[in-house]
This record gives structure tokens, sequence and C-alpha cells, in this order.
């Protein structure tokens, strides 16, 4: 019912924002992978609330505990479950939520498809569900290094109507970790802190962009058709909280431009086929072409702001709503290692159905 993902390689969270935690099950991961919680917790602390003064003040360890599928240290090639229990819950600040619906927010659609629903916090539709998919992306990801040197980073282009330079180079982990709004350009990224800043006294949110690459992946993953690998990472990318858009490569840019000008010409890159440029963001046919895999993702303003707004209640009738609770007044920061997460997971995923195809048997 729209909880699981992935086809070989998959995941299954479950909790609510303000329930006893949150947790995933990840089935289909190979065997005998090396694997500690201290890695699965790196990644969760990139992404857990309370780590900047412009993200929210909930304060939540996320501590991730490995109940199953890991012996010694090694994965057994069985289901592999991880837990994070809620800590800091306050869902008395819900309380007026319960019956009035919050603009932008799940609760109306929510309340219409089930008939029931959560309040405290958003329930399921909580960006804290992300917790899971982070956690079982951390495992993705270390297949991924294993089996071919797999390099993923995505970083902030853009908050609101801050823009950084075009990103040139391959930013290092350390290069986006520097600044807490995580953009790899210094001075682009204290304007954007700023930014956010101000919004966080106005009770106001702004939201953003990122960019996200992976390098070193070989030819051949995606299939034709309906599993492209371009298809796969938009459905990954748009399943996230606030997201509002995904391109690929040259994306809505490359309608500017003719063909003559858009296309990738192939050239020979020390004994083996490559392409001139990149536009097509390193997947042609829906399958990757060995280039640099690049697409972006766009976050909408945070929902919830600490200011009076218009709404109605459950039974229709016009009201007023003042947002309470501890919330980030721009998700795009936190964002980052959840796209990195997803990224991870589709990659595995298709490497996986492309050995299960095309290499396994030989005739």
């Amino acid at each position: 019912m729209g909880n699981t993902f992935g086809t070989l390689f998959r995941i299954s969270t479950w909790g609510e924002s303000h329930g006893g935690g949150i947790g995933v099950v990840i089935d289909g991961c190979p065997p005998r992978l090396p694997i500690s919680t201290e890695e699965i917790q790196f990644e969760l602390d990139r992404r857990r609330p309370g780590q900047s003064e412009i993200t929210t003040p909930r304060k939540e360890s996320d501590s991730a505990t490995i109940v199953s599928g890991v012996y010694e240290g090694l994965t057994l090639g069985t289901p592999i479950g991880i837990y994070v229990p809620n800590g800091d819950q306050r869902p008395s600040a819900y309380s007026e939520m319960k019956d009035k619906f919050r603009p932008s927010h799940a609760d109306f659609t929510y309340q219409t498809k089930f008939g029931i629903r959560n309040h405290e916090g958003g329930g399921r539709s909580s960006a804290r569900e992300t917790i899971g998919r982070v956690a079982a992306g951390a495992i993705a990801r270390k297949v991924l290094k294993l089996a071919g040197d797999i390099d993923i980073r995505a970083y902030i282009t853009r908050v609101h109507d801050i823009e950084a330079p075009a990103i040139e180079h391959f930013p290092s982990l350390e290069e986006v970790e520097a600044s807490p709004v995580r953009c790899p350009h210094p001075e682009t990224a204290e304007t954007m802190v700023e930014r956010i800043k101000a919004m966080r006294s106005e009770g106001d949110s702004v939201g953003g962009l990122i960019e996200c690459r992976v390098r070193n992946l070989p030819v051949g993953l995606g299939v034709p058709v309906f599993d492209r690998l371009e298809a796969d990472l938009a459905k990954a990318m748009l399943s996230l909280p606030a997201t509002k858009g995904f391109e690929i490569g040259s994306g809505f840019e490359g309608t500017r431009l003719r063909g003559s000008e858009h296309n990738d010409v192939y050239v020979n890159k020390d004994g083996k086929v490559g392409t001139a440029t990149n536009r097509s963001g390193g997947v042609q046919g829906g399958i990757s072409n060995g280039e640099e895999l690049i697409f972006r993702v766009a976050f909408k303003p945070t929902a919830t702001i600490l200011q009076n707004q218009e709404t109605v209640d459950k039974e229709g009738k016009a009201t007023e709503l003042m947002g309470r609770g501890r919330h980030d007044p721009c998700v795009v920061p936190r964002a980052v290692p959840i796209v990195e997460a997803m990224a991870s997971l589709v990659l595995v995923d298709h490497w996986m159905r492309q050995k299960a195809q095309c290499d396994s048997f030989e005739f």
C-alpha cells in the first residue's frame, strides 16, 4: 500500500512522527556485506533535527538499532530490520490541528482517503518517515562503493532566489558539510544561511534546489520503457515530502536548445566509448551510459509557518490556524542526505537487476 520501494533490493518503512518510533525492513540485501551501526548512524546524523541553527529545534538523537539480518558485522542475506525510537515528542502542540486542516499539508487528503489520521506532527506524512530511507540508503551506498567505487554527492544549488554558480568539479563531502546549508560554494552558502535565519525570524519559510551527481557508474543500469533509470529516479525523488520537481541532465533548460546544440557527440575516451558533452545527464534510452549521472530535485517552502492562516475545519467551516510545533524554515539542507539515500536505493536495485538479467548466464 505504498510503503514498499524497490524490486530486488526492497525496503518497507513504518512509523509516525510522534509514535513510538520509525523503522525500516530491507529485503534482498546481498549476504556477507560488512556493515556497522556506526555507518548507518553517520548518515542519520546528517539528517537528524536540531543539528544547526537553521533547522528545526526538535532534539532527537535518532539512534539506530539493527534488530535483524546482521551477524558479527556481516549481512546474512535475510531481512534487515532497523529501529529508531522517537524521543522528543510534544503532541500537545498539534491539538488544534486535530480538527483543522493545515494549508498545503496532507491533513485533508489523508482524512478524506482513510477517514482517520494521526494529526500529531503529521503522522505518516511527516518527513520523519525518511529516517528509514536514510538508514536503508546507508547500506545500499556501501554495496555500491564496494561493488564499483560509486560516489554519490548531493548539495544545495539554490535557496529561495539565491543561486550558487555552477559547480564544475565533483564536490567532496567535506566541502558540502562545511556549511549547515550544505552548499559547496562558501560565499553563496553564507547568504543562504542568512536568508533562512530571516525567514525563521519572520515565522515564514523558503524552498530550494538540490543537485545530485554520481560518478563511476557502469554502462547498462536501467530497463527500457517503463523502468527507465531516470523514471525510477524521478519516482524516488518525488516520493519525498515537499518535492515539486525533478529534472535530469539539461532538464527544462534543454528545451531552449536545438538538436544540433543539445546532442552529446560520441568520442573515444582512453579506449572506451564516451560523450564529449553530458546534456543527457548520464542516461540515454533510460539506461546509464557511463558518464556522470546528474539530476536536480526541487523542494517547496515548508508548509508549516508560524503565522496565522485561513483554513477550514473537518466540517468545512471557515476558521484560522496558527502553525505551532518545531519545523524547519527550509527543509532543503536536511534533505541532502535523503536525496543521496534514495539515489543509492535506486542504483543498487538496478545494478542487481542488471546482474540478474544480463550477467548471470553464458550461452
